[in-house]
């Protein structure tokens, strides 16, 4: 009866191998397959740009600061102001941001088409930075 369940259980690991083994597809590729899949689904965030900008007393810095960036790439522009001001990204579509007397302030956009964006404060009249998006 030990030999018969033996045999058995021999038959069964015989029969699973054979069919892991038929698979058409070699294993490195099922592996790799396998690999991209986890990859494909893994949560990774999007990597961002971010330009930091202070104004006071007038002044605004950086002045036309040289920044890189992907298509649809986020674009962070952290400002601290002590007067009110309006940022404007001259992107397609344009983009056109509220600047308050106030620290710690985010705005946030993404650029579709390729090419030079240049990044404004309006009633300073002075270009903090030129995105060039790839």
């Amino acid at each position: 009866m030990t030999l018969l369940k033996t045999l058995a259980a021999a038959g069964i690991v015989a029969l699973a191998v054979a069919g892991c083994g038929s698979s058409t597809s070699p294993t490195s590729s099922s592996s790799s397959a396998s690999a991209s899949a986890q990859s494909s689904t893994a949560k990774t965030p999007p990597e961002r740009v971010y330009i930091d900008v202070t104004i006071a007393d007038g002044v605004a810095k950086p002045i036309n600061q040289q920044v890189q960036a992907k298509l649809s790439e986020p674009i962070i522009v952290r400002i601290t102001s002590d007067a009110a001001d309006q940022l404007h990204v001259h992107s397609n579509p344009e983009h056109t941001f509220d600047i308050k007397a106030a620290p710690d302030q985010q705005f946030q956009f993404t650029v579709d088409v390729p090419g030079k964006v240049d990044v404004e404060l309006h009633h300073l009249d002075k270009t903090i930075a030129t995105i060039t998006v790839q």
